[in-house]
């Protein structure tokens, strides 16, 4: 079995190339120098050369705040890439399982969202993965999309690194308390994609298909999250975590204020419980700070 990551860079991506693999499982995934996903007949060729069973897509632009500035570049990595890849996946009848974002809703409902809400983005990077979504819904009959929300990871830039560094460099942090989420480890969503994957690579008539969240167990602030951190994290001095307004931090991108989602679906239908937030992130902490991972 051949499985295709595309995106293999990225936190997602690099933890997927961490996970074990049954033997049988052979996981291929081009740099981009190998493969660039503006380049539509690019996606054309190396889904057409390679004998897939299924194609995970983990590349995206996640610069939220850029993307405002970026928007047709955001479109053609999170919108015009999805749905050429799976346009060419469907030609084949290769299964693809795609990640999508929480940002496709605009926060305004008061409770976790589920699959059938209807989305609304507040911002360019909410706008251009929801266009993904609908490409590859309308492009490939056999897709799971997954929702994941407020992912991070031992590598790259996300928001677990940028807390502990500029808990080294202040002695004061600000930090928003009135935007909620479900932060998520990224390991947890590439584990998540792996099992999907070679679900549908094993039963590629069936399934699973369709749309369904996946996000960490439990819920909490920035503020709340940027606390957990600095105290899981065990750091040499004492540092305040002081919580602010979204006003008073503005940013050229909007967030919603409230974006959990309810990952009862998965549950229901194939048993995939997430893990608790703050269990997920110690164990983060832990391969981070024990210098296991790569910046």
């Amino acid at each position: 079995m051949r499985l295709l990551l595309l995106g293999g860079s990225g936190q997602v991506g690099t933890e997927f190339q961490a996970l074990p693999l049954p033997q049988h499982v052979e996981v291929v995934a081009p740099d981009e120098g190998a493969l660039d996903l503006t380049d539509h007949g690019a996606i054309d060729s190396v889904i057409a050369e390679g004998s897939w069973s299924a194609v995970i897509n983990a590349a995206a632009y996640t610069d939220v705040d850029r993307a405002e500035s970026e928007e047709v570049k955001a479109l053609a990595i999170n919108g015009e890439a999805p749905a050429r890849l799976a346009a060419a996946t469907s030609r084949l009848g290769i299964p693809l399982v795609h990640i999508s974002t929480d940002y496709v809703f605009d926060g305004r409902k008061g409770a976790p969202y589920v699959e059938s809400d209807a989305p609304s983005p507040l911002n360019a990077y909410g706008r251009t993965k929801l266009a993904g979504e609908q490409g590859v819904a309308a492009g490939n009959h056999r897709h799971v999309i997954v929702r994941t929300s407020w992912v991070y990871s031992p590598y790259g830039r996300n928001f677990v690194r940028t807390i502990l560094r500029l808990a080294s460099e202040r002695e004061r942090l600000t930090i928003v308390a009135d935007q909620r989420g479900c932060p998520t480890a990224a390991q947890d969503v590439a584990n998540v994609c792996l099992l999907l994957a070679l679900r549908c690579a094993s039963s590629p008539e069936s399934g699973p298909y369709g749309l369904y969240h996946f996000a960490g167990g439990g819920e909490a602030t920035w503020h709340e999250f940027a606390t957990t951190i600095v105290e899981l994290a065990r750091l040499p001095r004492s540092i305040e975590v002081a919580p602010i307004r979204t006003e008073d931090y503005p940013t050229p991108a909007k967030r919603p204020i409230d974006s959990r989602l309810d990952c009862g679906a998965l549950d229901r239908d194939f048993r995939i419980k997430p893990r608790a937030w703050r269990e997920a992130l110690k164990d983060t902490l832990d391969r981070l700070l024990a210098n296991k991972a790569t910046p």
